[in-house]
């Protein structure tokens, strides 16, 4: 392999790696100059290779998708990991069914080496994809999209229908994307909220690019995964609660973290927070939660009311009763 070639190949993989290049950067990593970049990108061009260049000081080179689909370049891991993500994938949700993910399995299983076969069926061996059952249908292209858009920090205007079939226009920062239960699950910088929001997937219609990249916004994994539980234990609640805090809501919002949303002040010093659940023991749950020493009251219809207010009568007789022999 030539020198050439070789530069070709290596400029080849940087840009399958990040949507948008600057020139000088190329250059900088591939120790050549901007001119010597320029000749490269001719040359895949040449091989069918559609990339885009914009002029400027903020000007680069991004690999945009052509009529056919030009060879990968994919490294020992990566071809492992997409053979892995390919044979769960045939068992999971998505659009098209198995048949997609197996016929592209088998495009790449036989071109891999024996070497990478052998560690695809020794991982694949390990793996056991959980049960989908009836989840939600993901559209794989839309969850494509989303994660170049998050990989690029790159703003999206999305077109979401929510849970009681309401469609918008949101405008985010895609953040993270995570698999929770069984649903997938964007986590976002939302900007006309100008705040965090978690959307399903499966609720997105549609995905634009703007080509407007953004300045990620701090948030730990821990918060992450916080978030994205919150937005995987929500369902529909048979059972509607509120509670009034004594607590002003930014202090609400300080202890409760994610699971604050939906609280919402009641004056300077008071703070409402809706609860619920399948029956009144899930709504309790909810209300065990609320601070040490905070004094709250709760707004709960019949039965439930007489439900919970007998359940916490029995539990306050056993704690004042003395404790059963064998137990001492």
């Amino acid at each position: 392999m030539t020198d050439t070639t070789a530069r070709a190949l290596a400029l080849l993989n940087l840009l399958q790696t990040h949507r948008h290049w600057p020139g000088a950067e190329l250059a900088t990593r591939l120790g050549v100059t901007e001119r010597t970049v320029r000749r490269d990108v001719d040359r895949l061009r040449e091989l069918g290779y559609r990339v885009e260049s914009t002029p400027g000081a903020a000007g680069g080179y991004r690999l945009e998708a052509g009529s056919a689909v030009p060879p990968l370049l994919l490294n020992d891991d990566e071809a492992v990991t997409m053979a892995i993500g390919l044979r769960v994938a045939a068992t999971q949700q998505l659009v098209g069914g198995p048949d997609v993910t197996l016929t592209a399995l088998a495009k790449l299983e036989q071109v891999l080496p024996s070497a990478l076969r052998q560690r695809v069926n020794a991982l694949a061996a390990s793996v056991q994809a959980p049960r989908i059952g009836d989840a939600p249908v993901v559209s794989p292209e839309v969850l494509g999209e989303i994660a170049l858009a998050t990989r690029d920090t790159e703003r999206l205007r999305l077109r979401y229908v929510d849970g009681e079939g309401q469609e918008s226009v949101r405008r985010v920062e895609p953040h993270a994307l995570a698999p929770a239960g069984r649903k997938w699950f964007l986590l976002c910088w939302d900007l006309d909220r100008d705040d965090w929001r978690t959307f399903r997937v499966d609720r997105i219609v549609s995905v634009e690019h703007t080509r407007v990249l953004f300045s990620r916004h701090e948030i730990t994994e821990q918060e992450i995964e916080e978030r994205v539980l919150v937005a995987a234990s929500w369902s529909p609640q048979n059972v509607t609660a509120a509670a009034v805090m004594e607590l002003p809501l930014a202090e609400v919002q300080e202890r409760f973290g994610p699971w604050w949303e939906g609280a919402t002040p009641v004056g300077d010093d008071r703070t409402h927070w809706p609860v619920g659940g399948s029956d009144w023991r899930e709504a309790m749950y909810g209300l065990l939660w609320i601070p040490e020493g905070v004094e709250y009251t709760v707004a709960l219809s019949e039965p439930h009311r007489s439900e919970l207010r007998e359940a916490v009568g029995r539990l306050l007789r056993a704690l004042d009763a003395a404790a059963p022999d064998e137990l001492e």
